[in-house]
């Protein structure tokens, strides 16, 4: 059965000299972050993964200003649009895009999108501080919206002041682990996207769709609260929460692999909206593999997971 994978890094020479400095610092990743070649393909092999959907790791340019972000997003474009040249069967593109200046990050989707056939874009959370709710980013989700294609909301690391407010007081070691990995950026991403619905992105774009990982970013829990709390009568939407969560959102494994929260999810979401990934390399595509290969799952709900809904929504 062929498998997609839709959350999976790489990273360029620049990228790792640049803002990816941190990567360095993760035992192991730096090496097949970097390999965009016969290694990769050989992971995937070894795993059973048919294709691999790469974006560039966090915080990719978010963080960096106009003209900068600007000429990393599209020098790492180009190198995995080159990698994707060599492996057609086998690797796809999330666009890297220079957010801190939307109209060219618009440009920039659609050069990627047009010119080298990926199939939408990754953004790394917020850019200094800064949503996607904010008008500001208007012209990004307007593109985006009008090319069809999807948006996968990474996590990064929270505001400078959230963390200092929120997740200081410990050895920086804990800290850093406690305002990303092990809560922060996950309940970041969840805020991220109740700012996109409580902001009205989706009712001015009804066909954009975002994807986030981490098996909904603690969203899936907490739905039914959002609908008791933020009734449309309250927010002015004209939808429920749950409408957008069920419309305009997928959601991928990205190295969850623990069955009680998968099943909260597609209790939330249903299966049509849940797709597989390994957020590889943080994650072993192996051990996501043996997860959805363990999941108690009919042939029709296995399908979709592995490459249906990916397919769907990536038009791969």
């Amino acid at each position: 059965m062929r498998t997609i994978a839709l959350e999976e890094h790489y990273a360029t020479t620049e990228f790792l000299n640049g803002p990816g400095g941190w990567l360095a610092s993760r035992a192991g990743i730096v090496e097949p972050i970097s390999d965009l070649g016969d290694g990769r393909i050989a992971a995937m092999d070894e795993a059973g993964a048919d294709l691999a959907v790469l974006s560039l790791a966090a915080p990719g340019v978010e963080q960096l200003d106009g003209p900068e972000a600007i000429r990393l997003a599209r020098s790492a474009n180009d190198e995995l649009a080159a990698a994707v040249g060599r492996y057609p069967d086998r690797l796809a593109g999330f666009a890297a895009l220079p957010i801190s200046a939307p109209d060219e990050a618009a440009e920039e989707l659609e050069r990627a999108v047009r010119r080298h056939g990926f199939v939408g874009a990754v953004i790394n959370g917020h850019s200094h501080g800064r949503y996607l709710d904010d008008p500001f980013f208007d012209p990004v989700l307007a593109r985006a919206a009008a090319l069809k294609v999807p948006v996968y909301l990474h996590p990064t690391i929270p505001p400078a002041a959230v963390v200092e407010s929120s997740y200081a007081g410990f050895a920086d070691e804990v800290t850093f682990a406690l305002a990303t990995v092990g809560w922060g950026w996950h309940i970041n991403t969840a805020t991220h996207v109740l700012r996109l619905i409580l902001g009205g992105v989706f009712d001015r774009y009804p066909s954009l769709q975002f994807v986030v990982g981490h098996m909904g970013e603690g969203i899936p829990f907490m739905l039914p609260r959002f609908d008791a709390t933020l009734t449309p009568e309250l927010t002015g939407l004209r939808h429920p929460v749950s409408t957008y969560l069920r419309r305009n959102l997928h959601y991928t494994f990205a190295n969850f692999n623990d069955e009680a929260t998968y099943a909260n999810l597609v209790a939330q979401v249903g299966v049509g909206r849940v797709c597989f990934s390994a957020d590889y390399p943080f994650g072993s595509m192996k051990a996501a593999r043996a997860f959805l290969d363990g999941l108690a799952l009919d042939d029709d709900d296995r399908a979709l997971i592995s490459h249906g809904n990916a397919e769907r929504l990536l038009g791969v």
